[in-house]
């Protein structure tokens, strides 16, 4: 049996089963997490994570929620202030490095169902969105582009470049290899500037 995360006092319960659920990520992945496998780790009786979870898919949008925050924070600690399509590339290379280092956090952000009521998860998707936003505004202010439509493109090209390392598609054996890799996409995609010349270019594995 599971040890038990830590004792848990009145009215820290839904602190003690999300830290439980993170605990269960990092071990065994999504397929893992269940309030009843939660319960076990949090020492607690199987009926007790329902006083602050109805549902898995409830427990699951509690998670993904902590983890756009914490993505949130990656972020802004790249850059406080990004204002350059290669200060861009550094908020970028941040991204798919958290999603290295947390790959069962960010699956389960992305992958799996969500509850749609569920108002943190809501909210934390959004100010993500709004940050990405932002941040392109402010690199592209006079291209003359859909900022919007650029807002979109380039996300989708991080959160793909994340997936395809996740999946074991792309080199992830150095932070330096990746880090290239992804200013060079971001970079390649913006149109501002390229990759520097003679920088061999990894092959993905097959």
């Amino acid at each position: 049996m599971s040890k038990p995360s830590g004792p848990y006092h009145h009215g820290d319960l839904r602190v003690a089963c999300l830290r439980a659920a993170r605990e269960l990520l990092e071990q065994n992945g999504g397929a893992g997490l269940s309030l009843r496998a939660v319960a076990r780790r949090a020492g607690v009786s199987p009926t007790a994570p329902y006083r602050h979870f109805a549902s898995r898919e409830t427990l699951v949008s509690a998670v993904a929620a902590e983890g756009y925050r914490e993505l949130a924070g990656r972020l802004a600690e790249a850059h406080p202030a990004p204002l350059t399509p290669d200060d861009l590339a550094t908020v970028a290379v941040a991204y798919v490095q958290f999603a290295l280092a947390h790959p069962a956090l960010f699956r389960v952000m992305f992958s799996e169902p969500c509850d749609p009521g569920n108002d943190g998860r809501v909210a934390a998707t959004a100010a993500v969105s709004a940050y990405v936003d932002a941040l392109v505004r402010r690199a592209f202010p006079d291209t003359g582009t859909d900022v919007e439509a650029l807002s979109t493109a380039v996300w989708a090209l991080v959160h793909g470049l994340a997936f395809l390392y996740l999946d074991g598609k792309l080199d992830a054996s150095t932070q330096e290899a990746v880090a290239a890799r992804v200013r060079a996409a971001v970079h390649a995609v913006s149109g501002m500037t390229s990759p520097r010349a003679g920088t061999p270019s990894p092959k993905p594995r097959q």
